[in-house]
């Protein structure tokens, strides 16, 4: 993660307006979440600026919402309102948390932008309950219409980390082969075609 920290804390200030043309889609998955993480301790990796966590803290019992990059969670922590959302610094590949510490993970619009996101995926089964639930909502480039390919095209120019390129189907594919059930997914529709996926973990 230390080689894309500069790229998020240069752009903290920024992420919330970027994300602003995602909205509707942002909605959309609120409405999803919401029911899982109902009066649930909740892990959030990849949190940015707390968009989502802010949006759905009123359900859970608790949130614990991390970033790699702590400038991205200064802008977090400025309005956050909720005693039950608390914000931090953390590694999601080496996590801080016992076995087993939460009912839901959340790990958003990230597992694209890591390297070896299998190995994120292998922690946050180790932090989850083991009847808990994975969220894991990512946009799938490969999926991508020209608009958006030419979109991605000019934000990898201006450093954006995009380690995956997807497409919804094989995005669930990757999820399945690394341990996980898929539930529950849908397209949202947003800038880029973005996989809503629920998942529990793989009885082996």
């Amino acid at each position: 993660m230390r080689e894309h920290k500069n790229f998020w804390d240069k752009n903290a200030g920024r992420y919330d307006r970027f994300m602003r043309k995602d909205r509707a889609a942002y909605d959309e998955m609120y409405v999803l979440i919401r029911p899982v993480v109902k009066a649930k301790t909740v892990l959030e990796l990849a949190t940015g600026t707390g968009l989502i966590a802010k949006h759905i803290v009123s359900a859970a019992a608790h949130i614990e919402a991390t970033d790699a990059s702590a400038e991205m969670i200064a802008e977090a922590k400025w309005d956050n309102r909720s005693a039950k959302l608390y914000f931090s610094v953390q590694d999601m590949f080496c996590l801080p948390y016992a076995e087993e510490s939460f009912d839901v993970v959340i790990v958003s619009n990230a597992l694209h932008i890591v390297p070896q996101p299998e190995k994120a995926l292998a922690e946050i089964r180790r932090v989850l309950k083991d009847d808990g639930v994975l969220i894991a909502p990512t946009f799938t480039h490969a999926g991508n219409s020209f608009s958006g390919k030419v979109r991605a095209f000019f934000m990898k120019r201006v450093g954006f980390p995009l380690h995956s390129k997807w497409t919804s189907a094989e995005y669930l594919r990757f999820l399945s082969q690394n341990g996980w059930t898929v539930r529950k997914s849908a397209v949202l529709k947003a800038s880029f075609p973005l996989t809503y996926a629920e998942c529990v973990k793989l009885e082996v």
